[in-house]
């Protein structure tokens, strides 16, 4: 039997809503990977920073539905085609001007900070929701439309927020592996932007059919009749509360101690989301599925959710003891980190994303849709920051989520059907017990990361913090070697007084990213230190005798931890030096000073947001710091990226600084890149602090001089293989995380090739 032309019409319209609701996804994922990127690259990378850049997103999309949602409602007749059409619009023509709102923002602060810096956090909030306060309203504003649509084509509102949620997985894969790689950020923005205006014009010119809103009833009959006890409106809101809640609260602990065994990369962190938001998609999708069957409710599956977090923490907890990645290809890494992920947090999900979905297809009004969205979004932003401001610095990951899943257990219990209600309340306690006894003692008897070596247990736990972006933790090992770890990283170290063949020591060129650059200059009297580590550099830029030393470090952390490293030889405390926290780009953009030295050691090249710091806007930055005969020393770490990184490094800096030495340390083979604003003489040829700073350092100065590998001519040969870092590629941080965990032998051995064809051309 043939569809009559009215049929064949509904069948089309549910198909473009189908297609254009996945696609909406996918572009608002994007936008939101770019929010958070164009808002450090403006104002900085900090805790505080991203918590507004959340507390703005989020909370624009819990006010864009609940004004969207009493809209809907007091309208008579809606063409929600349309409706939505116009949100796409307003979302993709906004951010046209995104680029040039931050650009507007930055200067701002810049100006603000040198009268009133105490106003810094309120110049990011109001900065940061100028600039895409507007997008982030009109996506939420979607959410109550969305359903509304769903009603019109007779669809389950489950169905249409699971393919949405799908589409924005795919946008976070494809923002991260795609888009920005191979667009750079500002094309990456057009593209967006494309992507909502084509959804906005095509549903706003085929969204010609109407529906009746006022007085109707918008109930999912059909499904609510199947229950044996309706959910009530109350018990919604405490469970879409609850969800939401909990939700953040796991992705703010389980990626902490996610990011130990991937790496804190930008890649690392796109697919951990991907994987949130495929297990929440799946859920949502298959909620009209398991409505059908009658002794479900969602009650029980909330306490099963509960129980599953409970469960699986404690393997999460030791993914960087157990979980040893033997691929070498990068795409094969990347495709074990989505699926073991994915397998590992995939069931307590999909279980938790069956909440909100189910909630909002039970309810018959659109102010309730808008409400019950906006309850679930203002939910989520107090459990990320509850979750990474108060508990995990106070009671670690482990415990966090153990209360979100008890807190989800507890909910599932009370919604539950009243015989099943003890049996589950016994089974979350069995889970607790599992998880309390099987707890690994993270910052008791063992620290993230540890086990990178043979000898995998530390002799001692010195100190540990859990802050509301990074774990950090000093340990010792047996011989008295000490080693900083952030996020299971291992940043710095100190030697012991006894050599352990096992764990060779690497760290000899952290004093000399302090000693070479003070040598070079003829008269240093102030210097900037970026990044603290254990304080070895910026003891050894105190040593050479400046007038004054800043130090920057985004990790307050750091600080209190310098205690347990003696080579830093207790710098702080040195009237001369004065530290702070911040990002150091923000701190050199902020700042009126400018100074003789500066020397910067970040967090490996690769890893998220640190592309900022060897970018050819960060030394350009850096250069208009930098006094007549300035001197900056980065760090080239062979160990830890490919040749071609390495060159491409090397090749933005001299982009900047074209009078430049590369200088190599003797023992760890650690490169030092180091440039002078001064080009009238040729930096490497003299060494004016030989002979006016008498100290003792670790190598002679013919050792020292011996040790510079490439002069200025020379780099330029070495640097044909790289390309130049911007912050619109994104060169280090998008696309290259696996390269991480290539063994440091191959990459030395290329950066040694590469070296050795260059100074044998010379020969």
């Amino acid at each position: 039997m043939s569809k009559t032309a009215e049929e064949q019409d509904s069948s089309s319209q549910a198909r473009l809503i189908t297609a254009l609701v996945t696609l909406s996804g996918l572009a608002a994922l994007s936008w939101q990977v770019l929010w958070q990127l164009k808002a450090s690259l403006a104002l900085g990378v900090s805790a505080w920073g991203t918590a507004i850049t959340l507390a703005v997103t989020m909370g624009g999309m819990c006010l864009g539905a609940l004004i969207m949602g009493r809209v809907l409602d007091r309208r008579k007749i809606v063409k929600p085609l349309r409706v939505y059409g116009v949100l796409e619009l307003i979302v993709g023509i906004s951010g046209l001007f995104l680029d040039r709102a931050f650009e507007i923002v930055e200067h701002f602060d810049s100006t603000l900070y040198h009268t009133s810096p105490e106003l810094a956090p309120t110049v990011y909030l109001i900065g940061i929701a100028a600039s895409f306060g507007l997008q982030a309203i009109c996506l939420g504003a979607t959410m109550p439309v969305i359903a509304l649509m769903a009603r019109q084509s007779g669809a389950p509102i489950a169905k249409l927020y699971g393919l949405n949620t799908l589409g924005a997985a795919c946008g976070s894969l494809l923002s991260a592996f795609l888009f920005i790689p191979l667009l750079g950020v500002l094309q990456s923005i057009w593209l967006s932007s494309s992507i909502n205006i084509a959804i906005g014009i095509t549903a706003a010119i085929l969204g010609r059919h109407e529906i009746k809103v006022a007085n109707a009833d918008f109930s999912d009959v059909a499904k609510i009749q199947q229950e044996d006890r309706p959910i009530s409106f109350p018990m919604a809101i405490l469970i879409v509360c609850a969800t939401g809640f909990a939700t953040f609260m796991l992705e703010i602990a389980w990626f902490r101690a996610l990011t130990a065994a991937f790496l804190s990369t930008t890649d690392a962190f796109a697919i951990m989301l991907s994987c949130v938001l495929v297990a929440l998609g799946l859920g949502a999708r298959m909620v009209p599925v398991i409505r059908r069957h009658k002794n479900v409710s969602l009650g029980k599956l909330l306490a099963w959710s509960g129980i599953a977090i409970l469960i699986v923490t404690p393997i999460i907890e030791r993914f960087d003891i157990y979980l040893k990645l033997m691929a070498y290809h990068e795409l094969i890494i990347f495709a074990q980190w989505f699926f073991i992920t994915l397998y590992v947090i995939g069931i307590p999900i999909f279980l938790l994303g069956l909440a909100l979905p189910w909630i909002l297809d039970s309810q018959d009004r659109p102010w309730k849709w808008g409400f019950l969205y906006a309850l679930n979004a203002l939910s989520a932003i107090f459990g990320a920051l509850i979750a990474g401001w108060l508990l995990l610095p106070t009671i670690g990951l482990a415990r966090t989520a153990w209360l979100a899943g008890l807190l989800v257990g507890t909910v599932g219990i009370i919604a539950a059907k009243d015989q099943s209600r003890l049996r589950m309340a016994v089974l979350t306690a069995i889970a607790l017990l599992l998880a309390v006894g099987f707890e690994s003692g993270l910052g008791r008897l063992r620290v993230q990361g540890a086990s990178d070596f043979k000898v995998a247990i530390p002799t001692k736990i010195l100190e540990f913090y859990e802050g509301p972006d990074t774990t950090v933790s000093a340990v010792e090992y047996k011989g008295g070697r000490r080693i900083l770890y952030i996020d299971g990283f291992s940043t710095t170290e100190q030697a012991g007084h006894e050599v352990n063949k096992d764990m060779p020591f690497t760290g000899q060129y952290m004093a000399w990213m302090g000693h070479l650059p003070m040598l070079l200059h003829p008269d240093p009297k102030k210097a900037l230190v970026i990044c603290f580590g254990t304080g070895q550099t910026a003891n050894a830029v105190r040593k050479e005798g400046p007038l004054s030393l800043d130090i920057v470090d985004i990790n307050p952390n750091v600080y209190k931890l310098a205690h347990n490293f003696t080579a830093n030889e207790n710098v702080l405390a040195d009237p001369r030096v004065n530290h702070m926290v911040m990002d150091g780009r923000a701190f050199m953009r902020r700042t009126a000073e400018t100074y003789d030295v500066i020397t910067l050691e970040p967090m490996p090249p690769t890893f998220a947001g640190v592309n900022s710091l060897y970018s050819l806007e960060f030394y350009q930055l850096a250069r208009s710091k930098l006094s007549k005969n300035g001197i900056i020393a980065q760090w080239l770490p062979y160990h830890l990226v490919p040749a071609e990184y390495s060159a491409s490094i090397s090749r933005t800096f001299m982009e900047v600084f074209p009078n430049a030495i590369l200088w190599n340390d003797p023992t760890s083979g650690t490169g030092i890149l180091l440039g002078t604003v001064d080009n009238s003489r040729q930096l490497g040829i003299s060494w004016p602090g030989f002979s006016t700073k008498k100290i003792d350092r670790d190598l002679t100065p013919q050792q020292i001089e011996e040790a510079v590998v490439l002069n200025a001519g020379d780099i330029i040969k070495y640097n044909m293989k790289g390309k130049i870092i911007t912050d619109d590629n994104q060169l280090l941080s998008y696309g290259n995380a696996a390269h991480l965990l290539r063994r440091a032998r191959d990459t030395n051995k290329e950066n040694e090739n590469m070296i050795h064809q260059v100074t044998d051309k010379n020969k």
